[in-house]
């Protein structure tokens, strides 16, 4: 991704595989793990708690000595793909592919601040139907529909 004003040039994409939600983060290819500590911690426990367990890809930062104490200490269980076996992070690839169609015309219309744009991006998201759970993920989440401004003119959702 091309740097922002804010020098963010990465999204950290975390999904919740019961309800699909996700949260689009942006951060800077060379957080530190203290960085991404916090802001797991901010965005992530401080909404949902601590997770029971998590699959990820392989990335260093995840397979690390720190980020592996800090989820045993939560008491986190890490499940990590492997390279012939992507189906274990197979929703967070589906995720990403849709994210990236989401992104292509931000991009290329607001250039510099895409960032600004993504909390909308996972707004949409998380209100978009999904077909494998039969309703959006926000719903899954908080068992109601969003009230959103697209729909405040249908009556019955207000």
């Amino acid at each position: 991704l091309p740097r922002t004003l804010r020098k963010h040039d990465a999204i950290w994409v975390i999904v919740d595989r019961l309800t699909k939600s996700a949260h689009f983060l942006p951060i800077r290819l060379g957080d530190s793990l203290d960085k991404l500590a916090e802001l797991y911690v901010l965005e992530i426990v401080r909404l949902h708690g601590v997770p029971v367990s998590i699959v990820s890809d392989r990335d260093p930062r995840f397979t690390s000595h720190f980020w592996g104490s800090l989820q045993g200490a939560l008491g986190t269980k890490l499940h990590f793909s492997t390279a012939f076996h992507l189906q274990t992070d197979e929703q967070s690839e589906r995720t990403i592919q849709t994210l990236e169609d989401m992104m292509r015309a931000c991009i290329m219309e607001f250039k510099g601040n895409w960032d600004d744009h993504l909390p909308l991006k996972e707004f949409a998201y998380n209100n978009n139907f999904h077909s494998s759970i039969g309703m959006a993920p926000y719903e899954a989440l908080y068992g109601r529909r969003c009230r959103s401004p697209v729909c405040w003119d249908i009556e019955g959702l207000r």
